[in-house]
């Protein structure tokens, strides 16, 4: 019998980034979206409808603080594990964060790659069951949660420039082409149109010639928006 699925409560007051984490947790294997909510009073009710196992809550919302929010539910005694989503980059956040038992913390802004390695992360420590046989069965469960490896990427790609070039990307409401990309990520053309075509082959992001004064068109990448459909697997 397999294992039940993970539901997951995307807690984003952004639209484009609510829809984009739904999506990213749809691909994972074992993880299930019930609900997309923008604001805290929204998955307040989310939360009173129907079984949530996990979060993946932004912490700053238009009607409070996440980590406020956290700590609600381990008084109340809620069951729901917490993955913090932010762009707050402020170590006593971490440690906070920490101390409320929120099991992972991603930084903003991510790809998909990132997200899907703490899922996946998170689904092994959430597996282990049972009594611990000793130390090392405690030490193993506990660093499946917190030593998270590479992601799975193209030899060659690393994740942290990859987030960066589809940060730059989808900030561009026009698009970017493989010039402007490696001048905003202080990188090489060559190195960024790698970066953008990668985006292309995940499903993340398009391509179209444009074609100017003189001479050959230019490539322009624009990044899809999630609600254009799914995409494959990196």
């Amino acid at each position: 019998m397999s294992a039940p699925q993970v539901r997951v409560l995307v807690v984003e007051d952004d639209p484009v980034a609510a829809d984009a984490h739904a999506l990213y947790v749809g691909r994972v294997p074992g993880f299930t979206v019930v609900a997309v909510v923008h604001t805290l009073a929204e998955a307040t009710r989310a939360l009173e409808r129907t079984r949530i196992d996990l979060l993946l809550l932004d912490l700053t919302l238009p009607d409070g603080h996440g980590l406020r929010f956290a700590r609600g539910l381990r008084a109340s005694g809620h069951p729901a594990d917490v993955i913090a989503v932010t762009s707050a980059r402020d170590l006593a956040v971490v440690r906070e964060s920490v101390s409320l038992g929120i099991v992972q913390y991603v930084l903003k802004p991510f790809a998909f790659p990132t997200l899907r390695e703490r899922l996946l992360r998170y689904a092994e420590f959430r597996a282990a069951a049972g009594e611990a046989a000793g130390q090392d069965d405690v030490d193993r469960a506990l660093a499946a949660l917190r030593a998270p490896g590479p992601a799975e990427l193209p030899k060659g790609l690393s994740a942290p420039t990859l987030d960066r070039v589809a940060a730059l990307l989808r900030a561009a409401p026009d698009g970017l082409t493989a010039a402007g990309a490696a001048e905003a990520a202080g990188t090489s053309r060559i190195t960024a149109r790698r970066y953008l075509e990668h985006l292309v082959d995940t499903g993340r992001a398009d391509r179209a010639p444009r074609y100017g004064q003189v001479g050959r068109p230019e490539l322009h990448y624009r990044w899809l928006p999630a609600a254009t459909g799914s995409v494959s697997n990196v």
